[in-house]
Order: C-alpha cells, then structure tokens, then sequence
C-alpha cells in the first residue's frame, strides 16, 4: 500500500536539538576528512536528526560514523556511505528519485533534502511502519512510501531521474531500467551475497554506461528479480 506524507515541497524540520549540535558537527568534519565535499549532501546531513532513526538503546552512538542495528537484521549504514552514494549521483533539486530499501528512512530523509520528490519502497512492514513515524516527526513533507517488492520498482510514478538501491544485486532488475528516465543514473550495489562493487549507471537508450565507484558489502536484494529469501 503506497502512502505519501505530505505534499511536494521541500521538507520541513532543522538541525538537531542543541545538546547534539557538539556530535553533529564532529560527524561533519569526519565526512570533509574522507573526502565529502559536496556541500549540499553535508547540509542534508546537517539537517536530518540521525539519532532518531536508530533505536534508543544505541541513540548515543548516532553521531558515529558507524553501521548500526535497527532491527529486523538491519543495519543503518555509516554516513560516510551514504554520503558517497548521494554525492555520486550529482543531485541538482530537480529530481524525482526512487529509493529501493527504505530501512531506517535516514537515507530517505537525506535524499529528500537534495531532490524534488522521493519514492521509496521497503518490504518489511516492521521497518517501513517506524520508518514512516520518524518521517512524520522530522516533517519531511516530499516522501512517498511503498510497502512491497523493490525489484517491481514503482511503475506508477515512474521515469525516474536517480534510483537507488540500499541492496546488492548480480544485476540491475529489469523493472528498474525500465523505469529509468533517459539520462538518469542508477546507484546500486553489484555483485555476489557476500562482495559488491558500487556502481553508478547511466541510462543511454537502451544500454547502461557503467562506472565502478568502490568495492562494498550490502545484505541482498531479495525479491522477483534479485535474490531469494
């Protein structure tokens, strides 16, 4: 079922509450240090409370730049990772972008700083239902969420400008190219189950130009068109 949490406009919310400002600002100049220096991508990080996507047990450890569990045998990746994939897809404001995997929603919240609309569909309920409550909380007002298959993509609102997969797939799914628009890119996670290479590709009519970015370690893409349970 497809649920969108607000209008089109940018989202709401601001940095953090001010006894984290001290954390956020290390994890800032950790990111310069490995090399982000796309400056919209750190705003996004500067605004998005990423303490609110981990549970609260481990809240204090947010500000790390560290994997950390959400549950349901999911980890939210570090945000040095999830600033290289957003700064490799070259963001202009003007995107409609998919999100296979919705997880945490903190990577969601991040895309919706630096496109115009987000789409992101999760498969398991548990995620996606906590993903959407801090959503809500933090009044990203451009998502859209989806709970199902994320191989199938999202053909209703489809072509997509930038698309991408928080899991590692042998190839990109078929229903995903489709839903490329020309000229779009692709960020996904190529593969076996156990070592990937991070790969953008740019949709060219109907071929893929591909560029390998670094050598990864994403949990599968399971679904129709990638892995099996």
């Amino acid at each position: 079922m497809a649920e969108s949490l607000g209008g089109a406009g940018p989202p709401g919310g601001g940095p953090a509450e001010p006894e984290l400002r001290g954390p956020r600002r290390r994890l800032l100049d950790t990111l310069r240090e490995r090399g982000i220096t796309d400056l919209s991508v750190l705003r996004a990080v500067d605004l998005t409370p990423r303490h609110l996507f981990v549970p609260q047990a481990i809240q204090h450890r947010a500000y790390e730049d560290a994997a950390l569990p959400i549950g349901s045998g999911q980890t939210i990746s570090q945000p040095s990772v999830h600033a290289r994939y957003l700064a490799e897809l070259r963001l202009t404001g003007h995107e409609r972008a998919l999100e296979i995997g919705t997880g945490s929603g903190y990577q969601t919240v991040l895309l919706s700083h630096l496109v115009e609309q987000v789409f992101s569909i999760e498969r398991v309920r548990e995620l996606l239902d906590r993903a959407r409550d801090v959503i809500r909380r933090v009044d990203a007002r451009n998502i859209s969420l989806l709970l199902g298959d994320g191989t199938f993509g999202w053909r209703e609102y489809a072509p997509y400008d930038a698309i991408l997969v928080s899991a590692a797939a042998q190839d990109v799914p078929r229903p995903l190219f489709e839903q490329l628009a020309e000229g779009g890119r692709i960020l996904i996670p190529l593969g076996g189950r156990e070592d990937q290479m991070l790969t953008v590709a740019t949709r060219r009519g109907d071929t893929l130009v591909r560029r390998d970015i670094t050598p990864v370690r994403f949990v599968p893409l399971v679904g129709a068109y990638g892995w099996s349970e």
